[in-house]
């Protein structure tokens, strides 16, 4: 399939990533893979305008494309290595997802919106990213098919607790990242697995933030 990326595309993808970094992303494999992945292919031709500028854009099925500063952000809190696996729950646009890849990632993707589903496995598949999509609930991670456990599992909605499930398919030493809700709004969390226990997790926090939430055992659309 072929997609325009022009040069002021890749122009504009520079000047994001200067932005970038005077926001405070310091790690250069996630600057490049921002930097490589264009942003208009995940998003409707119709919003051409505001791909690069650090906003989130609708996508339809009542999500969103994240800013591209918390894609960043949370990219570079997984501290990613090639050849990792990383769990990701919500596909959404696909655009993480690419980033991940980019970044020499094995990715194992969850999406729950079936819409979403069918189109973003078609575009990732179509654009080169070897991604692993399945449509389910990702509150319980990938229980039917063991691809576990995961070097790292990044998630993109905001989840009321740590969904149990999931740190129990994180391996020991792995980080997730998570943007935890509660009454007051959404905290990204860094969460670093020393031992099975919760005593032993290490949990850092990195802001606020704002993600659809996390839908738990809810029918799937």
């Amino acid at each position: 399939m072929t997609r325009i990326d022009t040069f002021k595309h890749k122009g504009l993808r520079q000047q994001l990533c200067d932005e970038l970094r005077r926001k405070g992303i310091v790690d250069e494999a996630v600057l490049r893979a921002m930097n490589e992945v264009p942003r208009h292919w995940f998003i409707d031709s119709a919003l051409d305008a505001f791909a690069y500028q650090d906003r989130a854009l609708k996508i339809g099925c009542d999500q969103t494309i994240s800013h591209p500063s918390t894609v960043a952000m949370q990219s570079q809190l997984l501290s990613v290595q090639p050849g990792m696996k990383v769990l990701e729950i919500g596909t959404g646009s696909g655009y993480q997802t690419a980033i991940l890849c980019k970044m020499g990632a094995k990715v194992f993707s969850i999406e729950r919106q079936k819409g979403l589903f069918d189109k973003t496995r078609t575009l990732l598949s179509q654009l080169g990213f070897r991604a692993h999509c399945f449509l389910g609930d990702g509150y319980r991670g990938l229980t039917e098919v063991d691809y576990g456990p995961y070097d790292r599992i990044i998630v993109t909605c905001g989840a009321r607790e740590i969904p149990a499930a999931l740190m129990g398919q994180l391996k020991e030493g792995g980080i997730m990242v998570i943007p935890l809700d509660d009454d007051e709004g959404q905290e990204m969390l860094r969460i670093t697995k020393n031992g099975p226990s919760q005593s032993e997790w290490k949990v850092e926090k990195f802001g606020a933030y704002s993600f659809v939430p996390m839908l738990d055992g809810r029918q799937m659309r």
